[in-house]
């Protein structure tokens, strides 16, 4: 019998379709492993050695970040900064407490105040600085009453100076009362006179400076004509002011600033533009402290 042919050979990577003797129907497929695939060195790594370093590393990022916000937020509180260079309120009212040793007396009370305005009428004012009063303390600066309404927030300092207007026929004193007290304590203070109308009453007006040798000189306790007193709450500071007749002329009816300066007024006070004096000083030498504050704050590292 003749050998048999052999079959042909086919090429790599065919599948045998031809039936295995036996076996009916379907054929048998069989895949051959991918190319370069090799299950003696390739093995599937536990999911946790694919995060360990990802979690490392977060967890890194988040201790940085944690570490820097908190200190820029321990730095805000050590140097009094809201964290967008602004100053906090709690550091400016501190800084303002300390400025009557601070400040120049030049840049509290300026040597001429310009009033636009400030006058009756709306008419403009000027003023010019006669005389400045040793920083002192307020033993015996105010009367007794009003002393005593202003004991709860203490004396620390009190700045003043006098001014006259141009023609030199009416004075004004303005003060600067630094209290020792905190702002909860100044709050307090504010809202008692204002409640109360203490800042009303003809016996809690404060005491002139009147100068010798001045137009000022004989500006003293009945000579006084209007006034003005604020409890700031936002600097340890109450800011007044007290005006009169430069000829040394008595008030029998003195009037608080605001009332002189209503339309209609007819009382010697509001008739002479006093209550404009003493409201139109009081309100420039308090603007001029705000900005002292402010120009302290930003020149301070923060």
């Amino acid at each position: 019998m003749p050998p048999q042919a052999a079959p042909p050979r086919r090429p790599i990577g065919t599948v045998d379709l031809t039936p295995v003797p036996g076996t009916a129907g379907r054929p048998f497929v069989r895949f051959a492993p991918p190319e370069h695939y090799d299950d003696r060195t390739t093995r599937l790594r536990p999911i946790g050695a694919r995060l360990a370093p990802r979690v490392a590393a977060a967890a890194a990022c988040l201790v940085l970040g944690l570490g820097l916000i908190g200190g820029a937020a321990t730095g805000s509180l050590l140097t009094g900064d809201d964290g967008d260079g602004t100053v906090s309120a709690h550091t400016a009212y501190t800084r303002a407490g300390e400025l009557w040793h601070s400040i120049p007396a030049d840049q509290l009370f300026p040597r001429t105040l310009k009033g636009e305005g400030a006058g009756p009428g709306g008419a403009d004012r000027t003023w010019t600085r006669i005389a400045v009063a040793p920083d002192t303390t307020c033993a015996k600066a105010f009367d007794p009453l009003l002393h005593k309404a202003l004991s709860s927030v203490g004396c620390l300092r009190l700045l003043r100076a006098t001014y006259t207007d141009a023609t030199q026929s009416n004075v004004t004193t303005v003060g600067l009362l630094f209290t020792r007290a905190d702002q909860e304590a100044t709050q307090a203070l504010r809202t008692r006179f204002t409640d109360q109308g203490l800042d009303r009453r003809a016996d809690l007006m404060p005491r002139p400076y009147p100068a010798k040798g001045t137009a000022a000189a004989d500006f003293g306790d009945a000579q006084r004509a209007s006034w003005t007193l604020n409890v700031l709450t936002d600097a340890p500071v109450v800011v007044y002011a007290v005006s009169g007749f430069a000829d040394g002329r008595t008030v029998s009816d003195p009037q608080p600033a605001a009332d002189a300066m209503k339309s209609g007024a007819t009382t010697a006070p509001a008739q002479a533009g006093l209550g404009n004096e003493a409201q139109g000083i009081a309100d420039r030498i308090e603007r001029g402290l705000r900005k002292a504050v402010q120009k302290q704050s930003t020149e301070q590292p923060s």
